[in-house]
């Protein structure tokens, strides 16, 4: 429920209407902008990101340069992360590798950049 109200404050819900109990009744679309706002979280989009999102499926601006900005912008951070994972995927095949080696022959990346010395790293 706090989340509701949550995006309600971030005016991406519209406050629902109120029974003559109190009780907020939520129109039934609700859970598809609430599953929405979830699913494009997932995906790096911050709150503002979403409230222009569903400003253009609300009819929003003429143009979708704007929505295609921002799209451009998180495929840009995407490409930068998947860069960062290969890097650490590299890294960690490389630390394998050397785990295999005969002792003598093992240098660690790993610990070489941990050790005190900054040493070779052997194990």
């Amino acid at each position: 429920m706090e989340t509701l109200r949550f995006y309600e404050r971030r005016k991406l819900l519209a406050p629902p209407a109120r029974l003559p109990s109190g009780y907020r009744e939520y129109p039934a679309d609700a859970v598809q902008i609430v599953r929405f706002v979830k699913h494009a979280k997932e995906l790096g989009f911050t709150l503002d990101d979403i409230a222009d999102l569903l400003g253009l499926a609300d009819g929003g601006p003429d143009s979708c340069d704007s929505v295609r900005d921002l799209a451009q912008a998180k495929i840009d951070a995407v490409t930068g992360k998947i860069s960062s994972l290969i890097a650490m995927r590299d890294a960690l095949a490389e630390l394998v590798a050397t785990c295999e080696l005969p002792r003598a022959d093992r240098h660690c990346p790993l610990l070489g950049e941990v050790e005190p010395t900054g040493g070779a790293g052997s194990l």
